[in-house]
């Protein structure tokens, strides 16, 4: 967020590597988790609401191929953005508060809550869904890579329950879904992160996307389009390798379960070998 909202005629950082090291230095480790509420609230609804969604999009559509895939991911990834946006919105104002400061001499929000009441107080329920059409935008499309990408690296490596190298290659395969779902979207997510950064020094900028991406262009050229992304593909491998490994096991482990139960009454209950 730092990276991709930062003044082109005053940059503050050279780079993703520069930006982590100006945080630490001067506003301490805590710096770096500035906003860290807001997806402490969010992301356990989104993950229930995204893989549910498309778990039951993908039943609905019958047959498992590709394009259903990218579908049901689709499906997914639009009705997710109606907590999603609020949610980068709060993290977004917040990442953005006391930059450079070690101790915040101007605190407008005391936490990520604080910050969507005062949103809405001021600008109503417009206010607190600000970047709503970009962050449709992005997330659609986003989301039916992200679970087509999943779908094909599984298929391709081979992910069964007995296999004893499963954990890595399902880690391997959600993180480079996390990858391709970023890149197929990244430079609307910079123009969700101005829109939403945008009036917090207390002048707007931007009209709506088209005039954000005019100007943004216009300014800074094709690059602005691709701000921030290092620091994004860095995080991205990590949090959805683990993401999407977890679900599956958990999955794995209780159709295991319900096989189980199904089973005829015997002696003895053999309990499976595999995942």
């Amino acid at each position: 967020v730092r990276l991709q909202v930062q003044n082109v005629e005053k940059p503050l950082y050279r780079g993703t590597l520069h930006c982590f090291q100006s945080i630490i230095k001067q506003e301490s480790a805590f710096g770096l988790y500035k906003g860290i509420g807001s997806p402490m609230m969010g992301l356990t609804f989104i993950n229930a609401l995204v893989f549910g969604v498309q778990g039951n999009t993908l039943r609905a559509l019958g047959k498992d191929t590709p394009l259903n895939q990218f579908l049901a991911g689709s499906a997914a990834g639009a009705i997710q953005c109606i907590i999603c946006c609020p949610m980068e919105l709060a993290k977004t104002r917040m990442q953005l508060q006391g930059t450079g400061e070690y101790k915040l001499k101007t605190k407008n929000y005391k936490n990520s809550l604080d910050c969507l009441i005062k949103i809405y107080r001021k600008e109503g329920l417009r206010g607190i869904n600000r970047g709503m059409v970009s962050t449709f935008i992005r997330e659609t499309p986003s989301f039916g890579f992200y679970f087509l990408t999943y779908d094909c690296m599984t298929r391709y490596l081979g992910c069964e329950a007995e296999d004893s190298y499963v954990i890595p290659k399902l880690l391997f395969s959600g993180g480079m879904s996390g990858i391709v779902s970023w890149l197929s979207t990244y430079p609307m997510d910079v123009i969700k992160s101005r829109l939403q950064a945008d009036g917090v020094g207390g002048v707007t900028q931007y009209n709506g996307i088209l005039d954000c991406i005019r100007k943004s262009y216009h300014e800074e050229g094709w690059r602005v389009f691709t701000r921030g992304l290092t620091s994004t593909l860095l995080r991205a491998f990590p949090v959805n390798a683990a993401t999407f490994a977890t679900v599956t096991v958990f999955l794995m482990y209780m159709r295991s379960e319900d096989d189980l139960r199904e089973c005829e009454p015997g002696p003895v209950i053999q309990q499976p070998s595999s995942l």
